[in-house]
């Protein structure tokens, strides 16, 4: 996580540090969340302030914006159908994915 966040641009990384959000089931393991806290404050610069945020329902948290993700119009032109991928196989996600 921190390593993606340095990697990010300079002016994001504290956006980033402060929007930390916990998603899916094993998010739900007991001292989950205290130990992701801990292991960013021992690699994020000093002074930075880290929130992250826990929804009850994050369980569902995958399902949930998948389904949104697939109902949104602009997605659609980016399904593969059961035919295209028969014929063209793995290389049909590449193609559709841009």
């Amino acid at each position: 996580l921190v390593n993606s966040i340095k990697k990010s641009d300079i002016d994001l990384r504290s956006i980033l540090y402060e929007q930390i959000v916990l998603a899916g089931g094993t998010t739900l393991f007991p001292g989950f969340g205290d130990r992701l806290l801990y292991e960013v404050r021992q690699r994020a610069p000093a002074h930075t302030r880290i929130r992250i945020s826990a929804p009850p329902d994050r369980i569902h948290s995958a399902w949930v914006g998948g389904s949104i993700l697939a109902s949104l119009a602009t997605f659609k032109n980016m399904w593969v159908s059961r035919a295209e991928y028969e014929e063209y196989g793995s290389n049909i996600l590449h193609r559709k994915a841009l």
